[in-house]
């Protein structure tokens, strides 16, 4: 079957992972990819390690593991874009793709004449992806962003991490770079919703994607507790701010997450633990009673836990629909029944290796299923198809340009 987005062309001049995050996942879904990437170097990523891809001889390939992470599917292009010929190619490309997605400082794509007032004039149609910190606009709009900067202005690391007034206590970053994902995967949803704007007008359109108004949106719940109440959240560790119980709990032998979500499930609950009184207590009846009584309620359910192991509160409290789980590793993640049942880890062909572990899109879909068409390419694998095919460049051109380093 053709992935859903096969008959698109997508000219991805992003690095790092905000951008190649969205561009992985349009193709996965079918789109033709060509990352243009700086000659010698290419993207940041290629030089984030170790850990590298090994060959088949176990030597490291200098293929980045965090590369590999978010490039899949993709054609490798090298290109300096800051040289004319350069820009002319880059041109060129636009002409024919129907999404352009760049995460240079503003201004910048200005100055090498590839705005998107520049390639709307060749291409009415393209759909064109601007990627920054802060956005186009605003006091901070030519300033760098990077996650870890964004996930603590924008609020995120206020509200992770254990209480200050227990040890170990104080703000936290998100293990992975929470600000960068969420934002590739907002302007891939972005993305497709002008492509079906265009499907209706016609028209192409500029998509301005910020890492700092993603970071600000995803608070979710927590921007409305504080909205509503006028009270500023604070960390509160692993547990929830408006669920309890709903953390982390010591059972005999290791650690669970217990995760109440509704009175039924604490009765539930309850009643495994041995500890029915506790739901029919008015202090802990209700979930409401048990968010204002928490600093009650959990010191007694912690007596009660680690009593067991963690394999006799899981098996019986998801039997009876109480969501309980272990806290596993990403060793233990991957040698899960359930997710090696789903197929998340995809091996695909590499030309430095026998093959490259790659981890699979979760979109499941019956009609236009993911499509995994290579693993992350080496840099600059495909400059000559792609210029020779798209973009006309005979062999003597190419040499020519190579040996002045543009490609």
């Amino acid at each position: 079957m053709s992935g859903a987005l096969s008959h698109l062309r997508v000219l991805d001049l992003s690095r790092v992972l905000a951008g190649p995050w969205a561009s992985q996942t349009l193709a996965d879904l079918g789109a033709e990819v060509i990352k243009i990437e700086r000659p010698g170097t290419g993207d940041d990523t290629r030089a984030w390690g170790p850990p590298y891809l090994q060959d088949n001889d176990g030597n490291a390939t200098g293929e980045s593991a965090y590369f590999l992470s978010a490039n899949r599917g993709k054609k490798s292009v090298t290109l300096d874009i800051a040289s004319p010929k350069g820009q002319a190619i880059v041109r060129k490309l636009a002409e024919q793709s129907d999404v352009f997605i760049e995460n240079y400082k503003v201004g910048d794509m200005a100055r090498y004449g590839l705005a998107y007032s520049d390639l709307r004039a060749i291409n009415p149609r393209l759909i064109y992806c601007s990627i920054t910190g802060f956005g186009q606009d605003g006091p901070l709009s030519h300033h760098a962003g990077y996650d870890f900067i964004v996930q603590g202005m924008g609020g995120l690391m206020s509200i992770t991490g254990e209480r200050d007034d227990l040890p170990g206590g104080g703000p936290q970053k998100v293990g992975v770079a929470f600000a960068d994902l969420m934002t590739g995967m907002y302007s891939t949803v972005a993305i497709l919703a002008a492509l079906a704007h265009r499907t209706e007008t016609g028209e192409g359109q500029y998509i301005d994607m910020a890492l700092f108004d993603v970071q600000v949106a995803s608070m979710a719940n927590m921007n409305l507790n504080y909205l509503v109440s006028g009270k500023t959240p604070r960390r509160q560790g692993n547990a929830h701010a408006n669920i309890v119980p709903y953390e982390v709990f010591d059972a005999k032998d290791g650690q669970i997450v217990l995760a109440v979500g509704n009175d039924g499930q604490f009765r539930k609950f309850c009643e495994i633990a041995d500890c029915a009184h506790f739901s029919s207590d008015p202090r802990f009846a209700t979930n409401a009673a048990r968010v204002i009584n928490r600093e009650t309620l959990i010191p007694m359910l912690r007596e009660v836990l680690v009593t067991r192991t963690s394999e006799q509160w899981v098996t019986p409290l998801s039997v009876a629909g109480v969501p309980c789980g272990p806290i596993n590793d990403i060793a233990q993640t991957f040698a899960h029944p359930q997710v090696q049942h789903r197929g998340m880890r995809v091996d695909l062909p590499h030309p430095l290796a026998d093959s490259v572990p790659t981890v699979a899109n979760p979109i499941r879909m019956s009609g236009s299923p993911v499509r995994y068409q290579s693993a992350p390419p080496t840099l600059g694998q495909h400059t000559d198809d792609v210029l020779t095919s798209l973009c006309g460049v005979e062999r003597v051109e190419l040499d020519a340009l190579r040996k002045h380093g543009i490609v």
